[in-house]
């Protein structure tokens, strides 16, 4: 008698649509701004409560495009964040936006925004976590820099939310990073003529 052996649970189902090709392939230098954008989500709980930031980077200097905060990976974040990325734009700029392979970048509004703003998605292959290193490694910045060894007790979701925005206009504005030159984004830009 041969007994077959149970198969296995697994909560993946496949594929949820079509991934688009690695195009950077773990190059993540940009020569020039809005050439290549990187995007993730965190998540970090406090006080019971979940916050999802999710921002859009610029490689070529590290400066967040735009940001959102979320309670949930829902649509009004994920469709949000490109958009407010988009409005940053001059006309005919079109960078490569790179993300992992989650489920809030191939649903159908964010594919229908890549495609109306002519943006060119890419993401990382499948099971290969160092694919979107430079992404989580931005992530983990606001994470050691802003979030921990601070008492987040008694904070509300708003009062959360402007503390992490005067973070990030901190991070893009003032605070100096090795690369580039020992400047903020802003100040690198300003340095090449490309902000005023």
């Amino acid at each position: 008698m041969c007994l077959k052996r149970p198969r296995r649970w697994s909560s993946h189902r496949g594929e949820p649509s079509e991934a688009p090709a690695d195009l950077v392939e773990r190059d993540f230098h940009a020569g020039a701004p809005n050439r290549l954008w990187l995007t993730d989500a965190a998540r970090s709980a406090m006080d019971g409560h979940k916050r999802r930031p999710s921002p859009v980077i610029d490689r070529f200097d590290g400066m967040v495009v735009s940001w959102r905060l979320s309670r949930s990976p829902d649509a009004a974040m994920a469709d949000g964040m490109p958009l407010d990325a988009i409005a940053t734009l001059a006309p005919g700029e079109t960078p490569t936006v790179r993300s992992d392979r989650g489920c809030r970048y191939r649903w159908p509004g964010w594919i229908r925004i890549r495609g109306e703003h002519g943006l060119v998605r890419s993401m990382s292959a499948k099971g290969r976590g160092p694919d979107n290193a430079a992404a989580e490694g931005f992530l983990g910045r606001p994470r050691n820099g802003f979030l921990h060894c601070r008492d987040w007790k008694d904070v509300t979701y708003d009062e959360f939310h402007g503390r992490l925005a005067a973070y990030l206009t901190h991070y893009n504005e003032t605070r100096t990073k090795k690369s580039p030159g020992r400047q903020s984004p802003v100040q690198y830009r300003r340095s090449l003529g490309l902000a005023a």
